[in-house]
């Protein structure tokens, strides 16, 4: 009885492969008329019993057809695009040889692989954002331990008690309120979108100033989106009402960054700047909150003209008033107000630990003549310590509605956005594989054409440069990495340092083509309204707007606000 069974399994194992490729059952399977499927549904009708692999071996002869069905079964374009990522690193990893160690070679080939499924969304983007704790270690950029810790930081800290803070807004309908007052204020009667447009973003820029982008885009987000929930689901990609949508949450995500970039305070881009300045020039004044304001701010308002101007050309039309007015009619607006009634106990104290959190974001670190209240903690505690400390209050501060119940529980928070968490981790895993690998060296070393270039040219050249390292890298690993290198070349140029610092400061705040540039485009990026293909069909004429205004301000406008000291020229 051994050797027919071992026969017939042998027999099994080279009929069935074949027959499988050259009949296309895998194909015909998939396929309800199927004569074969219909048979084989017939046969296990009638006998529970009957063996599923013996059929197969007495299929019908082999099929054109079902093999190329076969095929393209295999070779569809979501394979394909899965494909690309390691096809893409092995092929730069064997074949490309960079000036450097073999491991920024293999932290290049890494970038492929991420961005290409970045880019493709072959693999959910929150998988993908875990590919750098098995990549990093495989191709020896990092250790795990080492990778790993990138994925919780004092940011991500800042993005929890952040959304901590804007679910219990959202629980309590205080977005839905702030929504229906700033609809009802720019709405206009008869509706004009782009007024409404003008209002959110403004907004949105405003509160920027004052506090994180981040935590910024994740305030107004709710806001902007209890204006969208007006709208019906299920709408048309192209329709006018999605359009909008699309316009509204990339005009909160944009203005966000936009406003940051007015005060020395608006964004830690901004703060290295002065502490590196500081740190390479201590007999010079030092770049105080006035100082950057006075450029900062008309700088910030052209790009924020610019971005409006973008956003209408792009996503609103004549006939998007008439689209719109059914759901933003203002009596209707009005009266839905005032059925919210006065605000109860709950709502005044999550605004309450918002506004102390805004504060304490305002004046956790300010200049060097006015420190903070940081410096009482010796510069350990960070935006993400205050952040979780007032997210931590909601649990803690009774609601009044019933007996023993807080502001906020932990089933509220179920909704907590670890995807948003494993994307920053990305970044951030990112920035330091770029700069331990060795990558980072490597790239500097393309600026030093700037000595050559004419002075009018060396600002646009500069914020080209640094906006584009800025889209891989997140924004304060691309100031690190360009100020030390242009402050280098500003001698040998005979220039004023601060002049060729600033664009590229400011160049490393326009990452506006991809969702993982910066945390404010991620918050975005995560309602679902907008896509990639949006944001850089948007994006890329808004950094060409702000490289122009850049271009047009530092040697008009820069000379005058950075002006170096007697003591530097006699150096």
């Amino acid at each position: 009885m051994e050797v027919p069974l071992i026969v017939w399994l042998l027999k099994l194992a080279f009929e069935v492969p074949f027959v499988a490729l050259n009949s296309g059952i895998l194909a015909m399977l998939r396929t309800p008329t199927s004569p074969y499927s219909e048979t084989q549904n017939n046969q296990n009708m009638d006998d529970s019993k009957t063996p599923l692999l013996l059929p197969t071996v007495q299929s019908s002869p082999p099929s054109h057809g079902g093999c190329l069905a076969f095929l393209k079964s295999i070779f569809t374009a979501n394979n394909l695009a899965i494909a690309s990522g390691p096809l893409a690193c092995l092929l730069i990893y064997f074949l490309v040889k960079l000036d450097g160690p073999r491991e920024c070679t293999g932290m290049l080939a890494v970038l492929a692989w991420i961005f290409l499924w970045w880019l493709t969304e072959a693999v959910p983007m929150p998988i993908t954002s875990m590919a750098p704790l098995f990549l990093f270690p495989i191709f020896g950029i990092s250790s795990a331990d080492a990778v790993a810790k990138s994925y919780m930081d004092d940011v991500i800290s800042l993005v929890l008690g952040s959304f901590t803070l804007a679910l219990a807004v959202e629980h309590y309908n205080i977005h839905r309120r702030l929504a229906l007052n700033i609809t009802i204020l720019f709405c206009g009667e008869p509706l004009r979108p782009s007024l409404l447009l003008l209002g959110i973003c403004a907004t949105t820029a405003f509160v920027s100033m004052w506090m994180h982008n981040v935590a910024a885009a994740v305030l107004m987000m709710p806001v902007a989106t209890g204006i969208l929930q007006r709208f019906p689901a299920g709408r048309s990609p192209g329709s006018d009402v999605t359009r909008f949508c699309k316009a509204v949450v990339l005009g909160v995500i944009y203005s966000a960054a936009i406003g940051g970039m007015s005060t020395l305070t608006g964004t830690g881009v901004n703060l290295i700047l002065a502490g590196m300045w500081h740190s390479y020039f201590p007999n010079e004044k030092p770049l105080s909150f006035s100082t950057w304001f006075f450029f900062g701010f008309p700088m910030a308002l052209l790009v924020f003209f610019a971005l409006w101007g973008i956003l209408c050309v792009l996503y609103l039309s004549k006939s998007s008033g008439t689209s719109l007015v059914a759901y933003l009619d203002k009596s209707d607006l009005k009266r839905e107000l005032e059925l919210l009634g006065p605000m109860a106990f709950a709502e005044k104290m999550v605004l309450a630990v918002f506004s102390m959190l805004v504060v304490l974001w305002m004046t956790r670190s300010l200049t060097d003549d006015v420190p903070g209240w940081g410096a009482l903690f010796h510069g350990r505690v960070g935006d993400g310590t205050a952040s979780v400390l007032m997210a931590t209050l909601l649990f803690i501060i009774p609601n009044k509605k019933q007996q023993g119940e807080k502001l906020m529980d932990w089933n509220k928070c179920k909704k907590l956005p670890w995807n948003i968490v494993l994307l920053l981790g990305a970044g951030f895993a990112i920035a330091d594989g770029v700069r331990t690998s060795g990558l980072a060296d490597v790239l500097s070393k393309t600026l030093d054409f700037l000595e050559t270039v004419p002075h009018l040219a060396v600002a646009p050249i500069i914020c080209i440069i640094s906006s584009t390292i800025t889209e891989f890298t997140s924004n304060n690993s691309t100031t690190t990495l360009v100020i030390p290198l242009l402050i280098q070349l500003a001698k040998p140029m005979n220039m004023y340092p601060l002049l060729l610092i600033v664009p590229g400061s400011i160049g490393a705040q326009f990452a506006y083509l991809l969702p993982t540039s910066t945390p404010s485009n991620i918050v975005g990026f995560t309602t679902g309204h907008i896509e990639i293909k949006d944001m850089i069909k948007t994006g890329l004429p808004l950094k060409v707007a702000g490289i122009a205004a850049l271009s047009l301000l530092m040697p008009t406008l820069g000379p005058v606000v950075f002006r170096p000291s007697h003591q530097f020229h006699d150096s």
